[in-house]
């Protein structure tokens, strides 16, 4: 979905990603809220972007990582990563004050 205060990440995730690997790309922008749902309910789909290779539905962005054989987090998977990274920080601020 591509707004005057809102470009959704995930798109230009997936167009990075296809054009990273030598496609090229037909961006369809959905500008408005009522763009957005007339497209999930025209390809019953629940999210956005949607990718289609040769006519294709490929899905949404961890569906085409996949389709490129690359890792998806699971997210339903418990990760840490985020609390050691703030334990990490305020460490070192901690360091860098005395």
């Amino acid at each position: 979905m591509v707004m005057p205060t809102h470009t959704c990440p995930y798109g230009v995730k997936a167009k990075h990603l296809l054009e990273s690997k030598g496609y090229t790309v037909e961006d369809h922008w959905l500008r408005t809220r009522e763009d957005t749902d007339t497209f999930k309910a025209k390809h019953d789909v629940k999210t956005t972007p949607q990718t289609f290779i040769d006519g294709k539905r490929v899905g949404g962005f961890d569906d085409l990582r996949l389709f490129f054989g690359q890792n998806v987090r699971d997210a339903k998977k418990l990760t840490y990563t985020p609390v050691l990274a703030v334990f990490a920080v305020t460490a070192l601020m901690a360091l860098a004050a005395s």
